[in-house]
Order: C-alpha cells, then sequence, then structure tokens
C-alpha cells in the first residue's frame, strides 16, 4: 500500500540544490511545530465577554426594554471583542513583515467604539443617559488604551509599485493558505515528529514569501513555488495523513518526508537564487550610477 507522494505540482526531483544536507534525518525540534504567530494579548478578548455575562444573566424579568438593551450589550460587547481578537492578528502579521499595508478595516478601533456603545446600551436603565454615556467613553478609552491603536499607515512600501504589491499580498495569502491546510492536515496524524517536519518545512516557505515580498519583481520567479507546489505539498499531506492513519505504512511515511526534503531543497535554492539576482541588480546598479558620475567630471574613492 505504500506510494511516493508527489505528482504535476510538485518539483522535479532533478532540479535541486544537492548541497544541503537531507532533512529527513535531522533531529527536529518539536517547538517548531507549536510555534505559530500569535499577539501575547489575543487571549484578553474572550474575558471580556465573561466579565459581559451579567448583562446576559440579568436580561430576563424586567420588562422588553430590559430584555433588549441587555441582549444588544452582550451581543455587542461579543461582537467587539472578535473584531478587538481579529485586530490583533492582523497587527502581528503586520509587525512580522518588511512590507506591509495598513488593514483595511481598523478591527480593533471600530471594537472600542461598539465597546462603548454597548456597555452605555447596558447601563442605560440603571445610570441614565447621561451616566450611560460618561461610561460609554470611559469604556471605549480604557479598550483602546488596553488594546492599543491599529496599524494607521503602510510600512516599507517606498518606492513599490502598489499593483504590484498587491499581487505579492494576493501570492503570499495563498501560500498562508496552503500552509495552515497542511498545518491542519498534519495534526490529524498526532506525531509531533511530523508536525515540527511540517512546521520546519514552512519556515522555508515563508523563507521565499519574505524575499519575495522585500522585491515585488522577483514574484513571477516565485510565483509557481508559492502557489502550485505548496499546493501540492498541501494535497500530499492531506493524502499522507489518510493512509497514515488507517495503516502506519512506515514506507509511505519515509516517502512523505522525502518529498518535505526534496521541496524544501527547491524552496531554499530558489529564496537564495532571489537575494543573488537582487545582489547582482545592486551591483549593476551601482556601476551605472559610477559610470555616470565619472560622465560628470566626479571622483569617486575606490570602494566608496
Amino acid at each position: 500500500m505504500a506510494q511516493r507522494f508527489g505528482g504535476k505540482y510538485s518539483p522535479p526531483p532533478g532540479r535541486t540544490d544537492r548541497t544541503d544536507p537531507p532533512l529527513a534525518g535531522r533531529e527536529i525540534p518539536a517547538e517548531l511545530a507549536v510555534a505559530p504567530l500569535r499577539h501575547p494579548h489575543e487571549g484578553r478578548p474572550f474575558w471580556v465577554v465573561l466579565c459581559a455575562t451579567p448583562f446576559l444573566l440579568g436580561a430576563f424579568g424586567d420588562g422588553p426594554v430590559s430584555l433588549v438593551l441587555s441582549l444588544g450589550a452582550f451581543a455587542g460587547i461579543a461582537l467587539s471583542s472578535f473584531l478587538t481578537r481579529e485586530g490583533l492578528r492582523a497587527q502581528v502579521q503586520y509587525e512580522a513583515r518588511r512590507a506591509a499595508r495598513r488593514p483595511a478595516l481598523p478591527r480593533k478601533a471600530l471594537g472600542a467604539l461598539i465597546f462603548a456603545l454597548s456597555l452605555g446600551a447596558g447601563a442605560w436603565l440603571t445610570s441614565g443617559p447621561v451616566g450611560a454615556a460618561i461610561l460609554g467613553l470611559v469604556g471605549g478609552f480604557v479598550h483602546m488604551l488596553t488594546f492599543g491603536p491599529d496599524p494607521m499607515k503602510d510600512k516599507g512600501m517606498e518606492g513599490i509599485d502598489p499593483y504590484q504589491q498587491d499581487r505579492v499580498a494576493r501570492a503570499i495569502e495563498e501560500g498562508e493558505k496552503h500552509l495552515a491546510a497542511m498545518k491542519d492536515a498534519i495534526a490529524r496524524a498526532r506525531d509531533r515528529q511530523l508536525e515540527a517536519r511540517v512546521a520546519l518545512f514552512a519556515a522555508s516557505a515563508r523563507n521565499l514569501f519574505e524575499a519575495v515580498e522585500s522585491d515585488p519583481s522577483d514574484l513571477t520567479a516565485a510565483r509557481r513555488y508559492m502557489g502550485v507546489y505548496l499546493m501540492g505539498a498541501r494535497d500530499a499531506t492531506v493524502k499522507f495523513v489518510d493512509l497514515w492513519t488507517a495503516t502506519r505504512d512506515s514506507k509511505a511515511r519515509t516517502d512523505y518526508e522525502a518529498l518535505l526534503s526534496d521541496l524544501e531543497r527547491n524552496f531554499n535554492a530558489r529564496t537564495r537564487s532571489l537575494i543573488e539576482n537582487g545582489r547582482e541588480g545592486l551591483d549593476v546598479e551601482i556601476d551605472v550610477l559610477r559610470e555616470r558620475l565619472a560622465r560628470e567630471g566626479v571622483r569617486l574613492q575606490n570602494g566608496g
């Protein structure tokens, strides 16, 4: 029942950089399998919702107006917490990238606004309009103080064509979806070594993402790796996990780990190639500039 995992979406076996040592036999730190990007405050919105349960518990027994306001306050705070958590996730992704656009929707700011309105609605009957307004304003201020503002400007985008950068962002988003699907699939195998192996491959793929993000003109050369090769790796992972959970076939596991090693060598080689091409492009630009300055009569020191 053993099968070799690969196909039309996998890089040709001959196109690898064999100078890298094989990775299948390496000791892989298991911590790699449990190290996703995560904001340190990502769990706090849950406690905010938990603290709002008195609105839910006290919604019944005091008439329809109290019911609507209390349920609305709880639902609004739950929505606010969801938006805040998504805003924190967007922020950590923004901070992890060298070049990134600000979030299109300021989720944390919107969450603070909804939190203020919900808190005011919940306090309306007991505190009156003035008290509810004050409580809502204070709650919104504390929310912003606790979770901070959303990223308000693009970073690392100077001199980059916005259209090209958008294409890169979409390609990276597609690649991240494939990596997430691989992670979810391999988790079904309940094997920390396999999870760590997939995480190690994902790190190599993200190195390629960073190289393309730094120079969007490299997207054409890397598009197949970020799309069809990762799609093939995802499909192979799903098939392997289905077979592994049913048969514990050691030959299938060896073939799958060999496929990951082959893919990783290809991704690492492509990343190095993009970086080296970038250096060559810089050298050409420097040489052209030196020639132009020399024609203008500007004398340059050697190596300066």
